[in-house]
């Protein structure tokens, strides 16, 4: 195989413009619906509009499916032939969802879109790790994050602003535009970064084999559970927290502002996390925020903190929402990085399965929670009592397995 990297003629600047958009799709398919979702209950789900949240999790549940293949796809076939391919699912099915008359069609849709999206943000890693290696693709990773946690704070706005000159429908149109944009940017001015004689056969033994090995190791298996859990409360909180603004509190116009204002505080979460994980270790460190969510989600269902007049409950379940948000940030990555410390011989093949075992997970477990809502914030605060709860134990659990195999190990 051959060592040489790829050469392209992009400025810095611009190939991480590129791979931000391409991972940014995730965050816009999901955020920019927020709004959205009174008028789509409206008009596709009347008689029972707690079921309108569930587009949100059915295009997660397809992203978690496609991440099993997006990979391996682009290992054996090149690049950016599974982003164009993934990037055309993603528009058709956006295209289904525009057209659509029911919300069981736009579920549908929204998985299949789910699909397409997991090619762009599965190969736009697969990319960067083409063409830097070492320090400087940590540099370059670091600067495409920082620019994608942008998106989650404007996504909301731009879905209002949207949904307001145009209606929810258009929303969709954007997501193709904002698809189409990515796929032609690339197509002018990225080449292909995988060359022919790198590429590996498709192989479904080295999946399965890789999810046996993933799920026969006692911490992996572990980690993986506690981040589906973690995941989960994220995704249950983002299904529920526009009806609760509006419902509970009466503020669906400025949901996109406070939504946008909270994503940026807990954006520093990340670098706190940086701060804190060599002093306390990464398992400590989650141990720990499942802890505090345990007491926050506790406080918050026995003592119904979301009902206080107002504006305290509003500003309870705001400081409520912004440490869910926070704990995200203080999880997810420590998680993911204690599932794949001992996975490094099928380091590519492992994040593959990770990320799409925990993310499917994920969104089967916060389905149900969306179709609890009843007008108050009671049933989030439990089923998030109740996954800090099962993810703490699982945690506290997977301290006394990682105990005991020294020893067994001698």
């Amino acid at each position: 195989m051959t060592t040489e990297k790829p050469e392209f003629s992009m400025r810095r600047i611009e190939f991480v413009g590129l791979i931000a958009m391409m991972i940014a799709t995730i965050a816009f398919s999901i955020d920019a619906m927020l709004p959205a979702l009174p008028e789509i209950a409206a008009e596709l789900s009347p008689e029972m509009a707690h079921r309108a949240p569930l587009i949100l999790t059915a295009f997660v549940l397809g992203m978690g499916l496609g991440t099993f293949f997006s990979g391996a796809l682009s290992d054996a076939f090149g690049r950016r032939n599974v982003v164009f391919g993934g990037a055309a699912l993603y528009c058709l099915s956006a295209f289904v969802a525009w057209m659509s008359n029911s919300l069981e069609v736009m579920l549908v849709a929204r998985i299949f879109q789910g699909l397409g999206a997991s090619g762009p943000r599965v190969v736009a890693v697969a990319i960067i790790r083409d063409l830097y290696a070492g320090r400087e693709m940590a540099r370059i990773m670091s600067v495409v994050m920082m620019v994608f946690a942008l998106v989650p704070a404007l996504a909301p706005m731009l879905g209002a602003g949207i949904i307001l000159t145009a209606g929810w429908r258009a929303i969709f149109i954007a997501f193709m535009a904002f698809s189409l944009i990515s796929v032609i940017w690339m197509a002018l001015r990225l080449p292909e970064t995988l060359a022919p004689e790198d590429r590996r056969p498709l192989r479904a033994r080295l999946i399965i084999g890789a999810v046996r090995e993933l799920v026969g190791h006692p911490t992996v298996r572990l980690s993986i559970l506690v981040q589906s859990l973690a995941m989960a409360m994220l995704f249950s909180m983002l299904m529920l927290v526009q009806p609760i603004y509006d419902t509970v509190y009466g503020r669906a116009e400025s949901f996109p502002l406070w939504f946008g204002g909270i994503a940026v505080v807990a954006a520093s979460a990340s670098l706190i996390n940086a701060l804190l994980v060599v002093r306390y270790g990464m398992r400590r460190l989650v141990t720990i925020a499942l802890g505090v969510q345990i007491l926050l989600s506790g406080a918050m269902y026995f003592l119904n903190l979301g009902a206080l007049p107002d504006p305290y409950g509003f500003a309870a379940f705001v400081f409520f929402q912004t440490c869910l948000f926070f704990q995200a940030g203080l999880t997810l990555g420590n998680l993911n990085a204690i599932a794949m410390e001992p996975m490094g011989h099928i380091a590519g093949m492992a994040a593959s399965v990770v990320g799409a075992i925990s993310t499917v997970l994920a969104a089967l477990i916060a389905s149900p929670v969306g179709l609890m809502f009843d007008g108050t914030t009671k049933p989030l605060a439990l089923a998030m009592l109740l996954m800090a709860i099962a993810a703490y134990a699982l945690m506290l659990y997977m301290g006394r397995v990682e105990n005991r195999q020294p020893a067994a190990a001698e």
